[in-house]
């Protein structure tokens, strides 16, 4: 890094908000994975003129750079690489209008996802993508990759819910994609830039669609002798017509450290429950519950168990959410992939990651999206143990392989990012590989956007031509 570019940087922001101390240094070098990197500076704008300078200074100097929300990233898609400019976009958290007629809003990046729904509760509406980390996830990563969430099942990601987008281009341009207008005119450039993981560039301004909040919600759990028993009933909910609000399972070793953390009085000798959500007009609601309930009796459920007021509700989905952090009572670190599999096959899926799991001699919880097999096998260990990293980066890579041999993709919602890059070819061929690059040497000739990030060559990444050694682990 070079000092030259610290002094443009300086001069765009001020010193207090361009770090190159150790301390900053070493927090911002890594988000929320497994995976490390090496930054020289971080930088933290306050405006889409800001990103711009940053953007541009990096250009002028040949210095990658890589934007970075709340951290909260598991796909290392935020981890910088080869000493990239860090661009933090959390000064940059302003609701900055909301349209109750139109049911929208123009936020900005760094807004906290379940800020921006407490903010609009008022009006009675709500953000609908609610990813488990969404008390601390931003606006901008949840554009960046796509985010969904629980109730993604029914209301759809965050692709479904981004109706425009001000953006910096990597070449320090700025661009609106999309906007207020029902029927933008264009290519879908929007569309595009949605999950692409901060290669075409950085948004500075979000406008977001709204949901109305629901009249009625009822939130139901069953538990079940047999996991395959809890899949089964979501794939029998599904077929009889009925797509819940939210379909999410947990496995044994997941309820017994959930339990321990909230204490709502879970079954912990069931092998699985199943947490049902079910919203929209009393009647319906109502109805819907009594056939959820009877065809998860039908399949084996013990005991179907529903919410009976807004403070239950709440402490059987704080459950379902703090469920990667209830892990650490059980050991300190875990690693996750979050592949899709069809419903149809979750429950073979399922049998082959506890044989992946026990054959490599590591422990796993499963918690996941059941509606949309989403699976989220989390592998925890003790990264101190020593060879135990070989162990679950074996482990991890035999569940990718499996879930794809079985139909599924390499992810519902964490994005690739690097930790899945590698694994691109097990989907895509050479041809649509070469699209995809394409593509992205269409917004970002000289790769200098988040480069090294999902796709698995370096030629994909424009002129950077090498990966450095021991960038990340």
């Amino acid at each position: 890094m070079s000092d030259a570019l610290v002094a443009d940087l300086r001069a765009a922001l001020g010193p207090e908000r361009v770090r190159t101390g150790s301390t900053e240094l070493g927090l911002y070098r890594h988000d929320a994975s497994n995976l490390e990197g090496r930054t020289s500076v971080v930088c933290f704008p306050t405006s889409t003129a800001e990103v711009q300078a940053v953007v541009r200074a990096a250009v002028r100097h040949g210095v990658p750079f890589v934007a970075r929300g709340a951290g909260t990233g598991l796909a290392g898609g935020a981890v910088p690489i080869d000493g990239a400019v860090v661009i933090s976009t959390t000064k940059m958290n302003r609701v900055l209008s909301v349209d109750t007629v139109n049911r929208s809003a123009w936020v900005e990046p760094g807004v906290l996802n379940l800020d921006l729904s407490r903010h609009v509760a008022q009006y009675g509406l709500h953000f609908a993508p609610d990813p488990s980390s969404q008390q601390s996830c931003s606006i901008g990563g949840n554009v960046a990759n796509n985010s969904g969430g629980p109730h993604c099942l029914s209301d759809g990601v965050t692709a479904a819910h981004v109706l425009g987008l001000e953006v910096v281009l990597p070449d320090g341009t700025i661009a609106m994609l999309g906007g207020e207008a029902l029927e933008p005119e264009g290519l879908d450039l929007r569309g595009a830039f949605v999950g692409s993981e901060g290669m075409f560039g950085i948004a500075t301004r979000v406008h977001v669609r709204l949901t109305q909040n629901p009249p009625a919600v009822k939130t139901m759990l069953m538990d079940f002798d047999r996991v395959e028993d809890g899949a089964q009933t979501v794939g029998a909910i599904i077929a009889a017509g009925m797509v819940p609000a939210a379909l999410e399972m947990m496995d044994q070793l997941c309820v017994k450290a959930v339990e321990a953390y909230i204490n709502a009085g879970l079954p912990l000798d069931a092998a699985a429950l199943l947490l049902v959500e079910v919203a929209g007009l009393p009647n319906g609601v109502a109805a819907d519950t009594e056939r959820i309930a009877e065809i998860g009796r039908r399949h084996g459920a013990r005991t179907v168990r529903i919410a009976k007021d807004e403070a239950e509700r709440a402490l059987l989905w704080k459950g379902r959410k703090t469920a990667f952090g209830a892990v650490a009572r059980i050991k300190p670190n875990y690693y996750l992939h979050d592949t899709v599999v069809p419903r149809r096959v979750l429950p073979e899926v399922l049998e082959k990651v506890y044989e992946i799991t026990a054959r490599h001699d590591l422990l796993v919880l499963n918690v996941f999206h059941a509606g949309d097999g989403n699976l989220h096998p989390l592998l925890v260990f003790d990264k101190r143990e020593p060879g135990v990293m070989d162990r679950v980066h074996a482990a991890g890579e035999e569940i990718v392989r499996a879930s794809v041999e079985a139909g599924g993709v390499l992810s519902g919602e964490h994005g690739i990012g690097l930790e899945k890059r590698d694994f691109m070819p097990l989907m895509f061929s050479p041809a649509d590989l070469a699209a995809q690059a394409a593509m992205r040497r269409a917004f970002d000739p000289i790769g200098l956007a988040n480069p090294f990030k999902v796709l698995p060559t370096a030629a994909a990444c424009g002129d950077v031509q090498h990966v450095p050694d021991g960038a990340w682990i």
